[in-house]
């Protein structure tokens, strides 16, 4: 079968479309319903989220904003993003359905307790982000993860 091609990629790398989408193996075993019920929590905070349009840790937030999400910007060394004071850490955030993370993967570990001091309902590790220990931690606290994907383009994929 002949497929349309996938659209242009908007950031974390492509959108995939359902033709094109690996299906066999989802790293973190999520089912589309499992990250379509993730995607329904409106509040985040974004941990790492960048004043710089040009980064994908703007970029991301910027569209999920656009698409009616209230989103937090979490950045100690930034004034405003998107036209809200950027908070310091994410245990300042009040509610949240979701933390988003946008920093490296050795640095997520020193991010945790300030994620369990926040109690969101679940965390997502950007694509490319991945720590097992931290996760396991997180779980065990109640607070389901997503690892490794882009929140952009599982979105713009599901939402279509």
């Amino acid at each position: 079968a002949i497929f349309p091609p996938a659209p242009a990629p908007l950031g974390c790398g492509a959108v995939y479309t359902w033709q094109d989408r690996p299906r066999a193996v989802d790293t973190d075993g999520r089912t589309d319903g499992q990250i379509r019920a993730m995607l329904s929590g409106r509040r985040l905070a974004v941990i790492g989220m960048s004043s710089d349009p040009a980064k994908d840790a703007h970029r991301v937030p910027a569209y999920l904003a656009s698409r009616g999400y209230s989103v937090l910007p979490v950045n100690p060394n930034a004034g405003s993003i998107l036209g809200k004071r950027a908070l310091p850490d994410v245990s300042g955030a009040g509610p949240v359905d979701t933390v988003v993370v946008f920093r490296p993967s050795d640095q997520v570990r020193d991010l945790v307790p300030s994620i369990l001091s926040a109690r969101p309902k679940a965390v997502w590790l950007q694509r490319g982000i991945r720590d097992p220990a931290s996760e396991k931690t997180i779980r065990s606290a109640g607070i389901d993860v997503v690892f490794d994907r882009c929140m952009m383009s599982e979105h713009a994929r599901l939402a279509a």
